[in-house]
């Protein structure tokens, strides 16, 4: 099927490559695997993100992807009477027009940083800004950081610049939920994703259909025993993160990380060490809400203030239909409507009950646009499905949809 992949970027991998230097899968290796080509038997358990951007660009060339880089996308227009896709691009410089049958935005798991507005902000005297744009390493001896939130990159960028000499404090607004790596390896994966699995004959392949053959509705029945194993075996490690003031939860139902992804995308960390920073008391802890900022300062709505050079606002990213709205228009971004979660009436992801998740890798409302995103094992494994819808209509084949999903929420 004739595809063409456009990328901003000037080589494939560089969305990798462009993140603070820290940055390390938190997933194991038997999770990430690639379609059609995995990972070297001698392949780190957690890739750090350089090899991964590695591993993109040359997968880009060995598997002949049609791919352009150093390309912009502007706008783009569906042409009902042609009944295709007018897509404007820079490339190198030079503006082309393409016009694709079928649409694919393939644009990760997320949207837009979301960066909050405090009064006072454009007062503040030192560097302020979102953790995407947070480049990792140098020299911060002396200097007072203030990382705003409580999930994995907060966590990662914490323990980044408490490496880096910083005096460093994370600000948590909400309660997080915590999985150490080891445990999380052993009790939630271990069985599908993991040299154990393949010495039991469950492939990447099985382990994915396995995977995904439990509907929405009662996978949180079966991933609250496996927190609930966590919950005691690590008792000791909840209870110092607790004591040193963290604010932990399971998700609202005690289904733990898989269906807080699923739900939200965020409110999680994947334990790596940053938690023993925090119960060492390395990484200072602040509870509570900003209230405002000051030239030097963030200031708790207890009256708190804490001294900044810096404010890191890992403060997590919009729905993927924002994209959307700037691309194509908020009146389509809105036809779409919201992109991931399922409608399970919990928090940040609100009901009415879908069933599945919202937009991604099916029809939507849009016709010939679709959503692809996800990690890198749900990437691995929907996009055959995504694919497969994509080449019957090439081919002609009746592809009857049985029911739109309704965009009861937009961004």
């Amino acid at each position: 099927m004739p595809t063409l992949i456009i990328e901003k970027n000037e080589k494939p991998g560089d969305s990798w490559r462009n993140r603070y230097k820290s940055l390390h899968l938190h997933d194991p290796v038997w999770y990430d695997h690639l379609p059609y080509l995995k990972f070297p038997e001698d392949w780190p358990v957690f890739a750090a993100k350089d090899k991964i951007g590695d591993w993109l660009e040359h997968y880009t060339r060995i598997m002949e992807l049609n791919y352009w880089s150093s390309t912009e996308c502007t706008n783009a227009r569906y042409d009902e009477d042609a009944q295709e896709w007018i897509v404007q691009v820079i490339r190198d410089g030079e503006p082309v027009t393409l016009r694709p049958k079928q649409l694919v935005f393939a644009l990760g798991v997320s949207g837009y940083p979301n960066v909050p507005t405090f009064d006072g902000a454009e007062s503040f005297l030192g560097e302020q800004y979102h953790s995407s744009k947070h480049p990792g390493g140098g020299d911060w001896t002396g200097k007072k950081a203030v990382v705003i939130g409580s999930n994995n990159s907060a966590h990662d960028i914490c323990a980044d610049l408490w490496e880096h000499g910083a005096d460093v404090t994370m600000v948590q607004r909400s309660s997080t939920h915590i999985a150490r790596s080891e445990s999380l390896m052993d009790l939630a994966l271990g069985d599908l994703y993991s040299e154990k699995a393949l010495a039991n004959g469950v492939t990447t392949e099985k382990a994915d259909l396995l995977f995904a053959s439990l509907p929405y509705r009662i996978l949180p029945e079966a991933q609250i025993p496996v927190y609930q194993k966590m919950a005691q075996r690590d008792a000791g490690f909840y209870s110092q993160l607790e004591a040193a003031g963290f604010e932990l939860d399971f998700g609202v139902d005690g289904s733990g990380l898989f269906l807080k992804y699923l739900r939200r995308g965020s409110g999680y960390y994947i334990d790596v060490g940053a938690s023993q920073l925090i119960i060492d008391g390395r990484v200072k802890l602040a509870n509570g809400q900003v209230s405002k900022i000051t030239g030097n300062a963030v200031v708790m709505d207890n009256g708190t203030e804490l001294e900044a050079d810096v404010i890191i606002y890992a403060t997590g990213y919009g729905s993927m239909n924002g994209w959307l709205a700037d691309l194509v228009s908020p009146e389509v971004a809105d036809r779409v409507g919201k992109c991931w979660g399922f409608g399970s009436e919990t928090p940040k992801d609100p009901g009415p009950w879908e069933g599945e998740l919202r937009n991604m890798w099916k029809p939507t409302n849009v016709e010939n646009l679709w959503i692809h995103g996800g990690n890198l094992h749900q990437s691995r494994h929907y996009s055959n499905y995504l694919a497969l819808q994509l080449k019957a209509r090439m081919e002609g084949l009746p592809t009857p949809v049985y029911e739109l999903q309704a965009s009861n929420h937009t961004r």
